[in-house]
């Protein structure tokens, strides 16, 4: 039982899903501190338009909590000095999964949202027994690293996914057995069965862009479109800083989107042109380690050949993919992000900002492009952050933000 399930002072303590106004208006201290980094006690009221007196109680009751530390006083020009506090980095954990087509991440995760351990597994693709062998290998490496305090205060799991693992199985020549097995594979459950905690479940896309969101350039910009190159492109939607996930869970799936009149007949959609596995066909057509998509190798003078082929063709079906969605939403900006070198991701960014001037952009705003700025461990920190939010948001909107 961790501490989302334990009593606290004859009331239930953060984490559950009961209580009064006294535990609400701890949550939004937690929230404020965590979106705006340390703060004194009088920014913390300020920003969430407490009273100083209740600041003060309820700082006192995370801190007693092991939520919340003080830091090192910080001396003004008069008065006294100001005590910064911040999130207690111990004071709870959460595992993220990203179980991709081409590869598994399990990350762990502290309250700051530090990564404190990682492990990967690489594959051509995946059986799920494969990947729950190795999930149970990383909760066993990670409850023997945690004392059990610590191990305690895990939140829970969670998975970032695709929503069909089968899903293209031409276009990535998988075995028809296993893609078989995964569509009678029940995930969640499973992961929850061998690890004995709350497993929760978003499309890695979308769990991309809440690792975006909460800790990156999505902090800035209240209305993008998220964009996350890899094996298959794919996004994320954030309409006034909040998640938008959809009825089916697919919102911000660009990737299926044709790609203009012809592809009626073509079947063309953006993930056939925008996403890796076309740079790493590339590659290994040329005699090339079709691994060299995710590393610095990718801009390198023997891959830089294939690798300028590819953009030459993903940056217009990117750059028309925006502009349409710019259209219909009126955007503030757009995030970038993928799981490829920084250089290639600015390339990227740059080629898209030209092939938009190439269109009509009559009566068009162009949304700013920003570069991502969690990369490849975006999916699998936007999973960790599902039972932190879950057991320490203010309400049942997981991704609030304060003004």
């Amino acid at each position: 039982m961790n501490r989302s399930q334990a009593n606290h002072s004859n009331e239930q303590a953060r984490g559950s899903s009961q209580g009064g106004m006294r535990q609400y208006n701890e949550r939004v201290v937690l929230q404020a501190i965590r979106l705006n980094g340390r703060l004194p006690g009088a920014d913390i009221a300020r920003l969430t338009r407490l009273t100083a007196q209740s600041i003060s109680l309820i700082t006192k009751r995370l801190i007693d909590d092991e939520l919340l530390i003080k830091e090192t006083p910080q001396r003004g020009k008069v008065g006294q000095p100001s005590v910064p506090l911040a999130l207690n980095p111990d004071g709870a954990f959460a595992i993220g999964v990203k179980i991709g087509r081409r590869s598994l991440d399990v990350l762990l995760v502290d309250f700051a949202g530090t990564v404190r351990e990682r492990w990967d597994l690489q594959y051509d693709f995946a059986a799920p027994e494969q990947i729950l062998t190795h999930i149970a290998d990383c909760l066993a490496k990670i409850k023997a690293m945690l004392p059990v305090k610590h191990w305690d205060r895990i939140e829970g799991i969670g998975v970032a996914a695709p929503l069909n693992m089968g899903g293209w199985q031409q276009l990535l020549g998988l075995d028809a057995d296993v893609v078989a097995r995964w569509e009678r594979f029940s995930l969640i459950d499973e992961i929850a069965e061998i690890s004995g905690m709350q497993v929760q479940m978003l499309k890695d896309t979308s769990a991309a862009c809440v690792a975006e969101l909460v800790a990156g350039r999505g902090r800035e910009i209240r209305n993008f479109l998220y964009v996350f190159v890899d094996t298959f492109i794919g996004g994320g939607l954030v309409l006034d800083g909040h998640l938008h996930i959809g009825r089916h869970g697919n919102a911000g799936a660009i990737g299926s989107l044709p790609m203009g009149l012809e592809s009626r007949r073509s079947g063309a959609q953006l993930l056939n042109t925008a996403s890796l596995y076309q740079l790493e066909n590339r590659y290994l057509a040329a005699g090339l380690d079709g691994r060299a998509t995710t590393d610095a190798r990718s801009m390198s003078s023997t891959y830089w050949p294939h690798t300028e082929a590819w953009l030459d063709e993903a940056a217009p079906a990117i750059a028309l993919t925006i502009l349409n969605t710019a259209c219909v939403l009126d955007l503030d900006g757009i995030i970038l992000d993928g799981c490829f070198d920084r250089a290639l991701q600015d390339e990227l960014i740059r080629r898209i900002e030209k092939s938009m001037l190439e269109f009509n952009l009559e009566g068009v705003i162009t949304p700013q492009i920003l570069a991502g700025q969690t990369g490849s461990d975006a999916r699998a920190l936007g999973g960790a952050l599902l039972p932190l939010y879950a057991s320490f948001a203010p309400d049942r909107d997981l991704f609030l933000k304060l003004d």
